[in-house]
C-alpha cells in the first residue's frame, strides 16, 4: 500500500505538470487529485521537491536495470536520455522551477551508478585505489551531465540518439585507458 501511494502521487504530479508549473502546484493539489490526506503525503515526502527527486530516481532505476556493464553502458545512457525525454514536461518544468543544483544532483545520481559500475568492471584485477576509481567515475559523470544539461536547456530538441552516439565514439576505450594511466602513474 505504501508504494502505491508514492506512485499515485508521482502520477498525479506528472499529470498536474502538464497543466501548470511546478512552483504553482500545491500539496493540496496533489492530495486532492490522488484522493489521499495531507498526512499521507507527509508520511512519504517532506515536500514536493522530495517527491520530484524520488520520482526522478525511480525513473532512473527502472531505466538502468541490467544496463551497467561495459558492454551495455551505451544502452543505459540511451535509456537515461529516453527517460528524460519521456518525462519532458516534468523535466523542463523542474529545470525552470527548481535550482540547477537539484537538477544536476538528479542527473548525477542517474549517471553515477552507471559509470561507476563500468569503472569497477574495467578496474577488476587492476591495482587502482577506490579513490582513483571514484575520481574516474566523477570525471565522466560530470561530462555526461554537462552534455545532458545543455540538451535539456535547449529544450531537448536535438536527437538524443545522435548525442549518445557521439558520447560513445568519444568514450570508446577511454575508461580503460584512464584506469591504466593511474596504474602507470603509481609506478
Amino acid at each position: 500500500m505504501s508504494s502505491m501511494t508514492k506512485y499515485a502521487l508521482e502520477a498525479s504530479l506528472k499529470k498536474l505538470l502538464l497543466k501548470k508549473p511546478l512552483d504553482k502546484i500545491t500539496i493540496n493539489d496533489l492530495t486532492t487529485d490522488c484522493g489521499i490526506s495531507r498526512m499521507a503525503f507527509y508520511y512519504h515526502f517532506k515536500d514536493i521537491y522530495d517527491l520530484v527527486e524520488w520520482s526522478c530516481l525511480e525513473d532512473a532505476t527502472k531505466a538502468l536495470q541490467g544496463k551497467k556493464t561495459y558492454d551495455t553502458w551505451p544502452e543505459g545512457l540511451m535509456q537515461i536520455f529516453e527517460v528524460v525525454l519521456e518525462n519532458k514536461p516534468f523535466i523542463l518544468n523542474a529545470y525552470r522551477c527548481i535550482s540547477r543544483d537539484q537538477i544536476e544532483n538528479y542527473l548525477f545520481q542517474l549517471t553515477y551508478s552507471l559509470i561507476m559500475n563500468v569503472v569497477e568492471e574495467q578496474a577488476k584485477d587492476v591495482d587502482v585505489t577506490a579513490e582513483e576509481k571514484t575520481f574516474i567515475a566523477d570525471f565522466y559523470k560530470y561530462s555526461f551531465v554537462g552534455i545532458m544539461l545543455d540538451w535539456i536547456k535547449q529544450g531537448m530538441k536535438k536527437d538524443y540518439q545522435e548525442i549518445v552516439q557521439k558520447i560513445c565514439t568519444t568514450m570508446h576505450g577511454n575508461i580503460a585507458n584512464s584506469i591504466q594511466n593511474f596504474t602507470k602513474q603509481a609506478k
